[in-house]
This record gives structure tokens, sequence and C-alpha cells, in this order.
């Protein structure tokens, strides 16, 4: 049809040419906005639970090694040398929350020491100070030191802080730690320790006693009363009143004067091997008379864990506090065996008086 015979048509003549379009009619417009709609609130669900589903799987993935990792990064201080960093900690228990100390530094530490030598004094010193838990002698308990996997099983569960004993203290806890005994598996895997202790950024504190005499004598006392359990048939190595001092302390060994020098020289020579095989540690070395002597040394051992200085306290009750011929049977043959040698210095007692009137 020519583009003039359609200007001469009628309008309702040229409508006619074409077909009819559907009318849009009211009830159309709803349907298609409700469509479109459901299809918006379908993908913005699918989005939300995939997003979240890969969220979940993340958490799922981070080790507990990669939220200490973070939980270190985002709280450490400035304060802190940079050479000290290692033995700064940002522990994160499974078994409690740390709350709002969550950032407070923790250092590790271990105190290595030998029986009879003021260690269970001087641990529960530490223990009197708020920030301070030493949680003893873990090995003690032989299966803990059965091999160095146990041994490093009992270490990671206890730096972990998810170690709770009566020494555990509330979530600013700033030194945790134990106290281990040259004879609890610690000499014979001491090159693996120290690698672990150098890895976790464990601190270590020699506590030992410069009277070898003294400590063997009390080693002899303890060991009797193991036995006999003279406190109402109950053994204690520590005792918190007079009256279970004075009962102890009536017991007065006869030393064995022909294995004398040989036991104090063993005993000097395992404490020389100890600190010679863990000298690569950062550590600090502590004798038990310069505890009782130096007003200072508690204060010393506080700084170097990295917590407030505070006055210290002990229940403990010394049990030997007499001189040393007071304290064995066989006093006579004991002198004789040690004097013109170089352990009879052991003998002279006047010193030891004079701490034990200051303590």
């Amino acid at each position: 049809m020519s583009t003039q015979l359609m200007q001469q048509m009628l309008p309702q003549e040229r409508m006619s040419i074409y077909p009819l379009k559907s009318p849009k009619g009211p009830a159309v417009l709803p349907l298609r906005s409700v469509l479109v709609f459901f299809i918006a609130m379908f993908s913005f669900y699918v989005c939300y639970f995939s997003f979240h589903q890969i969220t979940l799987e993340s958490e799922q993935k981070m080790t507990s090694a990669d939220r200490a990792e973070q939980t270190e990064i985002h709280c450490r201080r400035p304060a802190v040398p940079r050479e000290q960093m290692r033995y700064v900690h940002f522990p994160r228990p499974v078994t409690y929350d740390r709350g709002e100390c969550a950032c407070n530094a923790v250092r590790f530490f271990v105190i290595i020491s030998m029986q009879r030598s003021g260690s269970g004094w001087f641990e529960t010193l530490l223990n009197s100070h708020p920030n301070v838990s030493s949680n003893g002698e873990i090995f003690s308990v032989r299966d803990r030191r059965e091999n160095i996997s146990s041994i490093f099983e009992t270490l990671d569960r206890l730096y972990d802080m998810d170690w709770i004993t009566s020494a555990a203290k509330n979530e600013c806890t700033a030194a945790f730690g134990l106290k281990w005994m040259l004879n609890q598996g610690l000499m014979e895997n001491h090159r693996d320790i120290v690698n672990y202790l150098n890895r976790r950024g464990a601190m270590v504190i020699f506590l030992f006693r410069r009277n070898t005499l003294r400590r063997l004598i009390s080693v002899l006392a303890n060991n009797y009363d193991r036995k006999t359990k003279q406190l109402n048939g109950i053994h204690k190595s520590h005792v918190h009143s007079k009256e279970e001092a004075e009962i102890l302390a009536r017991f007065k060994p006869e030393l064995d004067v022909s294995t004398l020098i040989p036991s104090i020289r063993n005993a000097q020579r395992a404490m020389r091997t100890c600190l010679g095989r863990f000298s690569n540690t950062r550590h600090m070395v502590l004798y038990y008379e310069d505890v009782i002597r130096d007003r200072n040394a508690l204060s010393r051992v506080q700084e170097f864990l990295g917590v407030p200085v505070r006055k210290l306290s002990s229940k403990h009750v010394k049990i030997h506090t007499r001189s040393l011929p007071d304290l064995v049977d066989n006093w006579e043959q004991l002198s004789q065996m040690l004097n013109g040698t170089q352990y009879g210095r052991f003998l002279d007692d006047a010193d030891y008086e004079v701490m034990i009137r200051a303590k």
C-alpha cells in the first residue's frame, strides 16, 4: 500500500490494518511485579547462604595456631622490646576464656631444681603473686615423662594454659609455668627439651642449694618420714605449722661417711651439668641461700618474669632450723671426714644461722 493511499485512509481504517496488541490490564502489572520480587529474594537468599557457608568452612579450617598468631599480632604492644618478643605470648585456652585480659602478654617459665633445695617454698612465694601461676612437679607422674612425645604433649597442654590446678589464677595470669626436677626425665632428654623451650619462648629459673651437705641431710630426713609417716600416718614434704616442723625435726639421720664425699660430689656435678646443658636458654641462676639472704632476689625474679614487683609470702614453715651438729646423729664422724677437704666449708654454719634469723 502506497504512502499516499495510507494518508487518505481514515484513522479507524489505518488501525485495522495492524494486529491488535493485548491490552495491559491492571491485573497483569501486579502479577509481573510479584514474580520479579520473588526472583530477587531467591537470588539474595542463595548469595547469602553461599557466603555464610564459605565463612563457616574458613573458620573451621583455621587452626588454633592461626588464631593464636592472629591474636598475637593484634595484641602486640610496642612497649615490649623487640628482642623479647619471642618470650611474649597471648594464649587462647580451650577450657576457659581469658576475657578482658586476652591481650595481656603471658611469659612461660620452668623452675629447674633438685629435691630438698627449697623449690617448694620458692614456688609458694611465686604463687602468692596474683599474676603468677606455677603448677608444681607435673612430671612427677611417670606417664607424662615416659618418652619425649609424652613430655611434649604435657608441655603443650601446660603452655596452652589448659592445665588447670589449684595454682591456676584468673584470666589475667602473666607468668605461667611449672617445677621440674633433674631426675624427672629432664636430663635424659635435655637436647629435645632445650629446643622445645627455645621454640616456645619459655624462660628457665635454676634454683639450687649451695650447702650440699644440708640438702643431703634434708633428703635423708624426708625419705625417713616417707616410710614412717610421723604426722599421724601422713607423709608431708612441707609443713605449715611449727608443731609439725618440730615433730619432723626430731629425727636425726646418720650419714654414711664412706659415701658422703661421693654423694656431695655427684650432686654438685649434676648441677654443673644441668647449667651447661641448658645454658642456651634464656635463664637466671638462683640459690636457696640467696633467696633468704638477699631481699632483692625475689624482685629480680619478678622482673625476669615480666610481672609487677610485689612483696611475696609463703605459709611454709622451715623444718630444719637448728645448727648442723644438732641435725645429724654422727656429727663427729661427719666433721672428721669433711675437715681439710674442699667440702669442709659446708661445716661452717655461721652464715646459715644469720640467714635463718633474717628469714
